[in-house]
């Protein structure tokens, strides 16, 4: 339970919060799905790895780290939806509980955040971080200067006017825990760099200044202990996009295949170069100090497990970091396998032209997701006309619109890398429809995630573009080889001439024209349901899966 005075505070307004999402006109609940077919979306998979190569301080580090996420699990909870207990209590089955868990709330992540549970109303925008009856109009009116911190959550006072709360008192219980935890693992770390980078994440999650973290983050490079901690992404802030939500992963390097990879990063200031946009909107030089690794993950928790699973990692996010150091790209493979065979190859066999099936391969999709992540370095991270960072100009839109751009210049790198001879494994055509396949595989995330957002607009371009062909006769897509490069090239340039102006209503118009189901695709999409095909994995982990109890 939470004890600190902040805290008491923080849980009053989120009972509030949730009489006001209550008393909805719209409060019943969806009926759209059973709670058994809500949860066959997902498929088990055991996070382990091969512990045998670490020595025994790494593998006393392990718990601890675990035992740090499990604070982040709880901050998580509370920014995502308030009183987990609370909802526990009034759930009536242990299948209900099981889908709460997964979703981190009463609302079903893979279908548009769609109420669950009786009498709960739809999620708010702003999730936990802004008082339920605060305005668009009320926020933008109001004159603090930390209003839009990441690190803040949004109050009221006692008077009832808007006030901030930064998350190292709101949270203080959690962080506290989570440092201490951090701080012992320190003390057995053998990298000079993991250490350093422990202790400065520590003192982050007590201050909420993490850039020197983060700093020190990029510096590591021979360590095989990983972890990622604290309030990272702002998907989950759909209001503004302004809020870090709290999540953890913690990895194994798997330095045979990360050798493999090294060689990417560097070539990142050439491609900068070569993007098919205006001088102008490519005018920053990536950070040559960006390294690519492949990673087992052994836990995730929060933000980084709700709902659909990450398999790649592009951090950190301070675009200032980014310019001088670059980013980190971390390629989680035994995520990535999991969902490669349970997922992708079924998609496939559904709806992928039956002669084009021979271009569905696990090293297209490792390629692919690879060569996402280390596109978010390309681009700019700035606006060209003085509105701040395009993450500031694009508000809510913003995670969807870079997610968009990482697959589209991803397909760029991979094929200006294969004219370099840069790339060799497999062919071009199995990058074009092992990402084809995988569009389908990422629209069933939902329009609520900014992943499956990207990939709906995306098809909708794509298709609108002819990259890509529907036969009626056998309800399957064909790759248009001889047209997919343009539409890759036309896409990459429209969405980086949009961050760059800091375009938001032109933003906003193209999510809301690209980003519809139109008949024909739900139709596909359903198919996919009528094969129990699952939408994504959940994952069985922890310190008795790994044999550390």
């Amino acid at each position: 339970m939470i004890s600190s005075d902040t805290i008491s505070n923080v849980c009053v307004v989120c009972a509030l919060y949730f009489l006001v999402a209550c008393s909805s006109s719209t409060d019943q609940v969806a009926d759209s799905m059973t709670i058994d077919e809500r949860l066959g979306q997902y498929t088990e998979y055991t996070l382990e790895a091969d512990l045998s190569t670490l020595s025994e301080n790494q593998r006393e580090m392990i718990p601890l780290l675990i035992d740090a996420a499990k604070a982040m699990e709880e901050v998580f909870w509370m920014e995502a939806y308030g009183d987990k207990e609370k909802l526990m209590a009034r759930l009536n089955n242990a299948k209900e509980k099981r889908f709460a868990e997964i979703n981190y709330g009463p609302w079903d992540r893979l279908n548009g955040n769609e109420p669950f549970v009786e009498g709960v109303g739809p999620k708010p925008e702003g999730a936990n971080f802004y008082p339920a009856d605060m305005t668009k109009e009320e926020f933008n009116n109001w004159g603090s200067e930390t209003k839009d911190d990441l690190y803040t959550l949004v109050r009221r006072d006692d008077e009832g006017d808007l006030k901030t709360v930064p998350y190292h008192e709101a949270f203080a219980e959690q962080h506290e825990l989570a440092a201490q935890k951090l701080k012992e693992a320190a003390k057995l770390a053998e990298d000079e760099g993991l250490k350093k980078y422990l202790n400065l994440r520590a003192e982050a999650l007590l201050t909420d200044n993490y850039r020197a973290s983060d700093m020190a983050w990029m510096d590591m490079k021979d360590n095989t202990i990983e972890v990622v901690i604290g309030p990272i992404e702002t998907y989950e802030d759909q209001l503004f996009g302004y809020k870090a939500a709290h999540e953890t992963f913690v990895l194994i390097k798997d330095k045979e295949w990360s050798e493999r990879l090294s060689k990417y990063t560097k070539v990142l200031p050439d491609l900068q170069e070569g993007l098919p946009v205006d001088a102008e909107y490519k005018q920053e030089t990536p950070g040559r100090d960006s390294d690519l690794n492949a990673y087992d993950a052994i836990y995730y928790a929060g933000d980084a497990n709700a709902g659909s699973k990450t398999i790649a990692i592009n951090l950190p996010n301070d675009e200032e970091v980014q310019l001088e150091k670059g980013t980190r790209r971390l390629q989680l493979k035994n995520a990535m396998r999991a969902k490669y065979d349970k997922i992708l190859e079924p998609i496939s066999e559904v709806l992928i032209a039956e002669d084009q099936r021979q271009y569905i391969t696990f090293d297209a999709f490792f390629g692919n997701t690879m060569f996402h992540e280390v596109a978010h370095g390309l681009g700019i991270k700035n606006t060209i006309n003085e509105k701040g960072t395009v993450r500031e100009a694009l508000k809510e839109h913003a995670s969807a619109l870079e997610e968009g751009k990482a697959d589209v210049l991803g397909l760029y790198m991979v094929s200006e890398l294969r004219k370099d001879d840069m790339v060799t494994e497999g062919a071009i055509e199995d990058n074009y429809v092992t990402f084809m396949a995988s569009i389908f595989r990422s629209i069933r995330f939902g329009s609520s995630s900014a992943h499956g957002k990207a990939n709906l607009i995306r098809f909708n371009y794509f298709k609108e573009m002819g990259a890509f062909t529907y036969d009626e006769q056998s309800k399957t897509y064909r790759v248009n080889f001889d047209k997919i490069a343009e539409a890759t090239d036309s896409l990459s340039n429209k969405i980086l001439t949009m961050q760059g102006d800091g375009d938001y209503e032109g933003v906003a118009d193209f999510v809301e024209k690209y980003g519809q189901v139109g008949g024909q695709l739900q139709k596909s999409l359903d198919r996919l349901s009528e094969q129990s095909i699952p939408v994504d994995v959940t994952f069985e982990q922890g310190k008795e899966v790994l044999g550390l109890e």
